[in-house]
């Protein structure tokens, strides 16, 4: 009997754990949430996969391992939504700050739409969600009114709204609530000039009220007034006859008092016809008024978008000068540069050059004896040769044809015309005396004596004097 008893408590035990097993697993749905189950759960009716099954309320079993079980809070979550610069149909900006409460919807589509796109989020970013959805439709609907519509009939702008944001956030399993707009303004003062266009009207409608009943009072008053003496003057004609004359002057006394009181009539109708105007007229007024504000703002806004942008261009066309300006100082720069230094070689060049010519002149001085005149004596015989074919060159390069001379045989101190003609070509040449003379330097003596008009020598003379006679 032990071993029997024995397993007989050990099944009791595993049957009693499998019943707290299956009881955990038995899950039920509270009133505030929804209970999505998702694993296998089945199938659509188009033989596809259902990616979840949604209950809001009762309970059920859940399969361990192929299903699991997820819950979706039913708890209003409320959106303030500070709409700014909303465009209406009147092209008039306004704000419209509201309030919205949206909670995940319980109907079967809408609760599967929940599930599918919501499930796992969390409350802000459910928020945050439908904030974005609402803002979008409420410009949507603010767009397709005017604003005297949404001022005025604000029964039809929530029911547009409502109608508008319900349609959006069923695709993604939310519901609306409740909306709330708390208040309407526009920054062009539109909304305003309308409230003071209806407070004047309405203080006109009382004034003009006011004016009826005491018109009605005053003829009320008179008609009781002219019945008394209507009846008083019949009583009076019946009892004494005599008094017809009395009685004629009291009709015309009765017409000049229904005179007047046409005339009362007629000022009161008057007066009231002219407030109506002013009325309309300070209505009118007020439109303008707001119409010149909201012209003025748009032109602002124009100007200032031509001035930004001329600015812009200014600027641009500013630093591509700049950047030009300064392209052409460093080309210059680079150029002087250049300049400056080809200059200072040539320079340098020339330096050299003089500093080795100096060097050569004192060792020409020094080979001279120490005397400069010994040495320009070295340096002109040197170069002497050099200067004659100069002189030569001047005229070997002439082209003559043809010279016709007449020549008798004989003439001064033996010379021909033809050396006459000759001696004449060489003397044309400038002397080496007054070329040395025009460049500001005297002829050494060395090099000859100038003769003057009596034929003495003196120490200017000039190689080319001597060497024509020579010639000759």
């Amino acid at each position: 009997m032990g071993p029997v008893i024995t397993f007989v408590v050990i099944l009791a035990v595993v049957l009693f754990a499998l019943f707290l097993w299956a009881c955990t697993r038995y899950r039920k749905c509270p009133s505030d949430k929804i209970m999505v189950i998702y694993g296998k759960v089945g199938k659509n009716s188009d033989g596809t996969a259902r990616s979840s099954t949604c209950m809001h309320g009762g309970a059920r079993f859940i399969v361990p391992i192929v299903q699991s079980v997820e819950f979706l809070d039913l708890t209003p979550i409320s959106i303030a939504v500070d709409l700014r610069n909303a465009l209406s149909r009147q092209n008039i900006r306004i704000d419209v700050p509201s309030s919205f409460t949206v909670g995940i919807s319980t109907e079967p589509g809408v609760m599967q739409n929940a599930a599918e796109r919501l499930l796992g989020l969390k409350m802000s970013e459910i928020q945050d969600l439908a904030k974005d959805i609402i803002f979008g439709q409420l410009r949507l609907v603010i767009a397709t009114m005017e604003i005297e519509e949404i001022n005025t009939d604000r029964d039809k702008f929530l029911e547009e709204v409502s109608r508008n944001v319900e349609t959006e956030l069923k695709k993604i399993g939310l519901r609306l609530i409740n909306v709330n707009v708390t208040d309407i303004s526009d920054e062009s003062g539109y909304i305003a000039a309308l409230g003071r266009e209806a407070a004047a009207k309405a203080i006109n409608d009382a004034k003009k009220s006011v004016a009826e009943k005491n018109r009605d009072g005053a003829i009320g008053e008179a008609n009781a007034q002219m019945d008394q003496r209507i009846k008083v003057s019949q009583a009076d004609s019946i009892a004494v006859q005599g008094e017809n004359s009395a009685k004629a002057e009291i009709s015309m006394s009765n017409a000049q008092l229904r005179e007047k009181q046409a005339e009362a009539l007629k000022i009161a109708t008057t007066a009231e016809k002219i407030q109506a105007a002013k009325a309309m007229e300070e209505a009118y007024a007020a439109e303008q008024a707001a119409e010149q504000a909201r012209k003025s703002k748009e032109q602002a806004t124009l100007e200032a978008d031509i001035i930004v942008k001329a600015e812009i261009e200014k600027r641009r066309l500013e630093l591509e000068a700049e950047a030009q300006a300064e392209q052409v100082r460093r080309r210059a720069k680079g150029e002087a540069d250049a300049i400056h230094a080809r200059m200072q070689a040539e320079a340098n060049g020339m330096r050299e050059m003089l500093t080795k010519q100096a060097e050569g002149f004192g060792e020409l001085v020094k080979s001279a004896g120490g005397t400069a005149d010994e040495a320009l004596r070295m340096m002109i015989a040197d170069k002497l040769e050099d200067l004659m074919k100069v002189q030569v060159e001047a005229i070997k390069n002439i082209k003559i044809d043809r010279v016709t001379v007449w020549d008798s045989g004989s003439g001064k101190d033996g010379k021909t015309a033809t050396a006459d003609f000759l001696s004449g070509m060489m003397k044309s040449v400038p002397p080496l005396g007054e070329v040395f003379e025009q460049a500001g330097m005297q002829l050494p003596s060395i090099l000859g004596k100038k003769k003057d008009a009596a034929g003495d020598a003196v120490a200017d003379n000039t190689v080319s004097e001597t060497t024509g006679e020579a010639n000759a």
